[in-house]
């Protein structure tokens, strides 16, 4: 097996690491304090090929690899959250839905807006009363002649209030609960489509972040994405990828916590001398990179596994659940090393710990995750 990046990978990530410093760094704590979406940040972002970047570039994308991608996202982690989840969700959610099971005539129409940003995409799965429950939809799609007919709403949706295209799923043949559900591309500014409340989050508030209504929202049958009933099992193959992603946000995450309290622990002396002096804190650190460097091999192993063509439900749930107490627990003993400075909005540690927080929740909780790494072991056994 061959850990080493390639030369064009160790470019990838060396001109995403500039791209952050130069061009977010510099805004994050504003961005953040003021729950700012960064929308002048975005047409930067596509001119770096960070807005399409699995799509073929035969529909204006950048053609990575999930390697790659996992790779730009932690980078991107590294110094922003809110930033890397309008990336990740923009990318892996709607773009890669369409791009994944769209149509030839839907992806020609769709993705050269998403990949180079002229509309930004939001993916409306989870509804007010079933999260992790898809079989509990309660939004439904009525045919009526060559139209769909969608009632319904979506709570935390990413890029909700600010996507020009949405992916949504819908309940087909409500009998047959998860299995029924069906997915419609809608676009912003058709009749029946509205933007509810803007939900206000711990974390990541740099990310755009709302409901979505649907009121008798007529959709043709041309925007339907594949065959019908058919979105749940799209949905889990969204999920195997997005989990990875999430799982790469938690290492950039945890990674940046580590390398501020590497740098605080340096500079701050305590009793005549450095705190890094102290075998507590070295302990900290240590088992800090320890456990993302761990998470860092499951996330690589199962985005390497996707570049194979090969599915990873029990990959990717672990790679999701490790990295993101890893990640965690990395930016909790860095809030701890830098103690009271370490509490203020001063340090930016203290920012990662909020926004790591979403990864033991999004695409899946952490209890979910174990779930379905015990159903991979039993169906082996």
């Amino acid at each position: 097996m061959d850990f080493e990046l390639s030369d064009e990978q160790r470019a990838l990530a060396n001109s995403v690491r500039d791209f952050c410093r130069a061009e977010i760094v510099p805004h994050a704590k504003r961005w953040d304090d003021s729950e700012h979406f960064p929308i002048e940040l975005i047409p930067k972002l596509a001119e770096l090929g960070l807005m399409g970047m699995q799509i073929s570039p035969e529909y204006g994308g950048a053609g990575m690899s999930f390697s790659d991608y996992v790779l730009v996202i932690e980078e991107l982690a590294r110094h922003d959250g809110s930033v890397c989840l309008t990336v990740a969700s923009h990318n892996s959610l709607c773009s890669g839905h369409i791009n994944g099971f769209g149509s030839e005539e839907q992806k020609r129409r769709y993705l050269p807006d998403l990949t180079s940003a002229k509309k930004l995409g939001a993916w409306c799965l989870t509804e007010p009363g079933s999260g992790s429950d898809a079989g509990g939809a309660r939004t439904r799609a009525i045919k009526k002649g060559d139209r769909w007919i969608i009632n319904g709403s979506k709570t935390f949706i990413t890029q909700g209030s600010v996507a020009g295209t949405y992916v949504v799923l819908a309940s087909t043949t409500p009998d047959a609960k998860q299995k029924g559900l069906t997915a419609f591309i809608v676009e912003k500014g058709w009749k029946g489509l509205r933007v509810g409340r803007h939900l206000e989050k711990m974390g990541l508030r740099a990310s755009d972040t709302t409901e979505v209504i649907f009121e008798e929202l007529e959709v043709p049958d041309e925007n339907r994405i594949g065959e019908l009933d058919h979105g749940f099992t799209q949905t889990l193959r969204i999920l195997e990828k997005g989990r990875v992603g999430i799982a790469s946000m938690a290492v950039g995450l945890g990674r940046g916590a580590l390398e501020e309290a590497t740098i605080y622990a340096k500079q701050r002396a305590q009793f005549g001398q450095a705190i890094a002096n102290f075998q507590a804190i070295q302990f900290m650190l240590a088992n800090m990179s320890m456990e993302l460097e761990g998470a860092r091999l499951l996330v690589r192993r199962a985005a390497w596994l996707q570049d194979q063509g090969r599915r990873t439900p029990q990959e990717s749930s672990m790679a999701k659940l490790w990295a993101a107490q890893a990640g965690r627990r990395a930016c909790m003993d860095a809030v701890q090393i830098l103690g009271g400075y370490g509490y203020t909005r001063e340090f930016p540690v203290e920012r990662y710990l909020r926004d790591v927080k979403l990864c033991e929740i999004g695409e899946g909780t952490n209890e979910v995750q174990r779930m379905l790494i015990s159903r991979q072991l039993f169906a082996g056994a």
